[in-house]
This record gives C-alpha cells, structure tokens and sequence, in this order.
C-alpha cells in the first residue's frame, strides 16, 4: 500500500493541467452501452475509477480500449451479458449506471445493488423509481436488482425527483435516450457534468433541452449512433488545485479549468484574500502575502458550494485569519478529515453537520490517514502548507479521482512524492 510523503512549505509556481471529469467521465462510458457503434471519449481521466468501470463494461461484452494522449474507445457491438455482479458494483457507485442502459438496449438487467459509502447512505431508490415511471419492472432479491422493460420496450415519463439527485438524473437521461417518445426530468440536478451528458447523448442522436436547469426534456429514438466525444474539465480537481495553491502561496494557471463553473467556490476565495481571475484557456489562483481570512460557507447543490470541495476548504481554512464555519448539508458523515487535520495542528470543533475551524497560525507535519477521495487530498493540501514532514496513508482513495497528482504539484515546486509503505514486520 503507497503513501505520500510531504516536506512542507514550498510555494507552488506554474501551470496544471486540469484533467476530463471523473463524475461525468463515469457517466458517458455506460452510454457506450446505447449504442452498436463505437463511443470515442477523449479528454479522459486516467484514474482507478474509470478503470474499474471498464472492467465491468467488459465483462457484459463491450470492448473497452485506451488510444493515445487521453482517449478511450469503447464498442458494443453486441452485449453478451446483462449481469452486473456485487463484486464488480460494491465497489463504486456509479456502476450502477448500467441498469438503465441495460434495460433500455436489451429489454432486461440484472445489477447488484451498490455497497455502502463512507460519506454517508446515498440510496438508489429515485433510480428505480425513474425507470418505474419509464415502464420497467422491478423486483428486488437477494441483493439485485431484476429490471425488465414492457413490450416494445420503454416509453417517456415524467419523472419529478423529490430531491435534485445528480445520480438519478443521469441514470434517467440513459435510459430515456432509447424510450420511446418524451421523458420530462422535473427538479432535474444542475450539475455541469449533465450538461456533459447531455451533449454526449445529443451527439448520439437524442434530442435532450435544458441540461442544466431544473426541467430536461428527452426525445428518444429507436437507436443511438457512435460519435467522439471531449469530457469536460473536471471542476472538483480544478477546486483541489486552487485551494492547494491557496494554503501553499504561490502563482498557478490552470490550465482547461472552466471558470464558469466554479463561481461560488471563486466567492469564498475572493472573501478569503485569495486572487482568482480567468484567463485565456483557463483559470488563475494567485496568494502572496498575507494570511487568508476565514470564510463561513454551507454545500450545496450546484451551482452552490459543492460538496465534494468542503474538506479541501476546510484545508484552507485551518490556517486563516479567525475562525470559519463550513455546513455540510449535501452528505452525512463528511466531516472524517477533521479529526486528522487536528493531528497537524489544526482547530476544529465538529457538531453535527456544522464544523467550526479556529484558524492557527501554522501546522505542523505529521502521519495522518485517508478515510474517503476528497478527504485524501485535503490532508495533502494542509501537508503542503505545514512545516516538515507529513505522511499520508491510505492514498488509494487519491488514485479513484486524481490523475499524477504528485506529478502535477511536484511541476509546480511542491515537494511531493509517493513511496511503498514499508512492509510490517
């Protein structure tokens, strides 16, 4: 098991090149399951995820190929399986993805129900509910899922999401992108990477409006077709870097980064004395000077605070001026960084989904553990701002959404590496 080891201190100076999304990247390769034709993804995120997602497109039949630079090719010429077994779902959610697609191309899915999460429940039940509306069958046992389409396959629905699920309103585009007639999403998620979906799919040959608001309508057709696709630049790794390069110091473009998508993360920077601007091809973060200052924030859906950038800014915000408060309203359970940033110096009183960090005036390095993806690299942004040394262990959560992360930072002037944690004896 690697670990990566940290000498802190080292301002960050350079350019980043932000990688596709893994959260819409995941997405669009069971898309390939629409479809006969090959799906060609390019701008692909060279991560644990995306692999383990291929295995699984694999094994019901697709051929699964990475090309040169960040490309993927993915071809279904024909599905020879459409069972989805527990050892290839538990371990990530968004496998579960294929059920939709499955249902809708071959008539019938057998899919193992996700495994727990460390963040927190995160139940499929809007899932099943979306492919209901759409005309399936489904039965649960034994911990799968059975689904079945009528006859003639399924037919469009309005599906009204109680909450507004990224998850579910993907899996509903899917599906819906090869029922017959109009699927109306209503409380649709907002998320940039829907509109990446939604792209995709129209690319393919349905006819999808208003990805990213709150009503997407879908026209599906008989059959999709194959087409070459860029996924977007992924905006949680672009929020990672910013904020590293804020807790560091220093000057960094990121490079592919899309402003547009992380406004409420570029407000509380800009609160905090952080500099952040576009710029031609990308985004510019810049601290030099003086200590940040703290900034009370609260997830939401987006286009508020995301989540999945909370413990990075609670990185942020052990070493700034006065005292911060972060809000987790998104995900139970999100706040297993807290204890190990107090391991490194830092303030936090933890109650409920409330986080209260009184910022110190440094941390000090020391071994700390990942617990889940973006509580990994909040250990490492706070490692990259502490004196001496600071271990973090358990990084395979890192490689689930980070492409090179030492090599992107190492680029920049941190002094980063990773080792193989010494065998015990």
């Amino acid at each position: 098991m690697d670990r990566i080891v940290i000498q802190g201190g080292a301002r960050l100076n350079g350019r980043i090149a932000i990688s596709g999304a893994k959260n819409s990247a995941l997405k669009l390769m069971a898309a390939a399951l629409l479809t006969d034709e090959p799906l060609i993804l390019t701008n692909m995120p060279r991560l644990a995820d995306s692999r383990f997602m291929g295995h699984l497109l694999a094994r019901l039949g697709l051929r699964v190929e990475e090309g040169p630079g960040a490309q993927m090719q993915l071809h279904a010429a024909e599905i020879t399986d459409t069972f989805a077994p527990y050892d290839l779902v538990r371990k990530m959610r968004a496998t579960f993805n294929v059920l939709g697609p499955l249902v809708a191309r071959e008539g019938r899915a057998r899919v193992s129900l996700p495994g727990g999460c460390a963040i927190g429940a995160r139940p499929v039940d809007l899932h099943l509910k979306a492919l209901e509306t759409l005309g399936a069958q489904i039965t649960l046992e034994e911990g799968y899922v059975d689904a079945k389409a009528p006859a003639g396959g399924l037919v469009g629905g309005e599906v009204d999401l109680p909450f507004a699920s990224v998850g579910a309103t993907e899996h509903t585009m899917l599906a819906a992108a090869l029922a017959r007639g109009e699927t109306v999403i209503e409380n649709a998620a907002r998320e940039p990477e829907i509109a990446d979906l939604a792209a995709c799919l129209t690319a393919m040959g349905a006819e999808v409006e208003g990805a990213g608001t709150s009503t997407i309508r879908i026209q599906g057709r008989e059959r999709l077709n194959g087409v070459t696709h860029a996924v977007v630049g992924d905006r949680i790794e672009t929020a990672t870097y910013a904020l590293a390069v804020a807790a560091a110091g220093g000057d960094v473009v990121l490079d592919g980064a899309v402003w547009a998508h992380n406004k409420a993360l570029w407000n509380a920077m800009n609160e905090a004395g952080v500099t952040v601007q576009p710029v031609d091809g990308g985004v510019r973060v810049e601290r030099n000077g003086a200590r940040v200052t703290g900034v009370d924030i609260e997830t939401q859906p987006y286009p508020g605070f995301p989540t999945d950038a909370q413990a990075q800014f609670m990185a942020l915000m052990t070493t700034a001026e006065g005292t911060s408060v972060i809000r987790e309203t998104i995900f139970e359970n999100r706040f297993m960084h807290a204890p190990e940033l107090t391991r490194l110096g830092a303030d936090i009183s933890v109650n409920g989904n409330e986080a209260v960090v009184r910022g110190v005036p440094r941390l000090k390095g020391a071994p700390v553990m990942a617990t889940d993806l973006r509580a990994s690299v909040s250990l490492v942004i706070a490692g990259l701002a502490a004196e001496g040394e600071t271990v973090v262990n358990r990084v395979y959560h890192l490689d689930r959404g980070f492409e090179r992360l030492e090599a992107k930072l190492s680029g920049c002037g941190a002094r980063i590496e990773r080792q193989s944690e010494p065998a015990e004896s």
